[in-house]
């Protein structure tokens, strides 16, 4: 039973706190990752002290939102662009009042599972170091999957903020780069990796491409 002297919080004010969905709070509450209580009307309340406990600060909550920026660009010779994208991530999130915590950066295609930069990003969600992830568009967390990627954030009170909505149209060079990758790969697990037809297949597909 919670002091009567400590404040509590409703579940969507918690939720909110915390930055998780009810329906994420419901499952912690199930599986004792959080603890509440019931007033004389069998309500749920929860302590204060939770919200410290869950967001891992050490002197009380103080409302500060800690913020990691995830850039990405294809190839190397985009350095330059992401390091644009940087400084403008950079500019949101102070615009927002939130705390930096990390800046975590890959060159490498939205395709690849194992980035360094985002690999390191999900040790700071899993251990709880950080509340939102700001990128610049979605397909800069991955090219595919987004969603679920959202989800398994959400299970550790973290969101995912896009700064500028969807990506421009000048992005067509790295969707079809990924678009080649995808064909490369199908190809290869339908006709050997070395085979006759899988390079026909993959080099018609680059002709196409260009006659789009």
């Amino acid at each position: 039973m919670s002091s009567g002297f400590e404040k509590s919080l409703r579940p969507r004010e918690f939720c909110e706190a915390v930055g998780i969905s009810y329906n994420t709070l419901k499952q912690w509450v199930r599986e004792g990752r959080v603890k509440v209580y019931r007033t004389t009307t069998v309500r749920w309340r929860i302590s204060f002290s939770e919200v410290e406990r869950i967001l891992g600060t050490r002197q009380g909550y103080t409302g500060e939102t800690r913020a990691v920026i995830y850039a990405r660009v294809s190839s190397s010779d985009q350095r330059s662009d992401l390091e644009r994208r940087v400084e403008h991530l950079t500019q949101y999130y102070a615009s927002k009042g939130y705390r930096g915590v990390d800046v975590l950066s890959d060159v490498a295609s939205g395709l690849k599972t194992e980035r360094r930069g985002l690999l390191k990003l999900f040790n700071h969600v899993v251990n709880k170091q950080v509340d939102v992830v700001v990128a610049t568009y979605r397909d800069r967390l991955t090219r595919f999957g987004f969603e679920y990627l959202e989800y398994f954030f959400k299970q550790y009170g973290v969101r995912v903020e896009v700064a500028f909505g969807k990506e421009p149209k000048g992005a067509y060079r790295e969707l079809v780069e990924d678009l080649i990758e995808i064909v490369t790969f199908f190809a290869g697990r339908l006709y050997g990796l070395r085979s006759c037809e899988k390079r026909k297949l993959v080099e018609g597909f680059k002709k196409l491409l260009e006659e789009v």
